[in-house]
């Protein structure tokens, strides 16, 4: 499945809402990009729209752009195909706590194996420990987190 995107002021690429299919894997990680201006604002809209799993919204800091990124696991069986602005698709790696975008994931083993993709590549994933990798601009882009709050509710 190719997911459109669209591109925003900061060259993440974001979901495209209109065209967004939500037609397999019950649970998607989605991380939202905010300000702390807009912080509330951000976490309660995330709260109306969707059906969070596990009750539970990982806010991170991200010092080198000074924004903040909400992280959490939507039920993607019990939502509309509706995508908050500023919103990616992620993957995790528990064990290095590693937010990646597929993209990334691809660029970064080409980058460490010689420019080759080979899917049976083994990442170190302890040298992306608490980052988002993403991939902006056609370029490789790492972003150092730290937990701002886990919210519960």
């Amino acid at each position: 499945m190719t997911t459109p995107t669209t591109v925003t002021q900061n060259h993440y690429i974001f979901i495209d809402s209109e065209n967004f299919s939500l037609d397999y894997d019950m649970n998607k990680l989605f991380c939202t990009f905010t300000t702390k201006d807009q912080l509330d604002t951000t976490i309660e809209t995330i709260k109306s729209q969707y059906q969070i799993l596990f009750n539970k919204i990982f806010v991170l800091y991200i010092e080198s752009t000074n924004e903040y990124v909400c992280t959490y696991n939507v039920d993607s069986f019990n939502m509309s195909n509706t995508i908050l602005d500023n919103t990616i698709l992620l993957h995790r790696k528990k064990e290095s706590n590693t937010l990646y975008t597929i993209n990334a994931l691809n660029d970064l083993i080409r980058e460490l194996n010689g420019g080759k993709a080979d899917p049976s590549y083994r990442v170190s994933w302890q040298e992306y420990r608490n980052c988002i990798l993403l991939t902006t601009s056609g370029e490789l882009k790492r972003l150092d987190t730290k937990i701002h709050e886990i919210l519960n509710f």
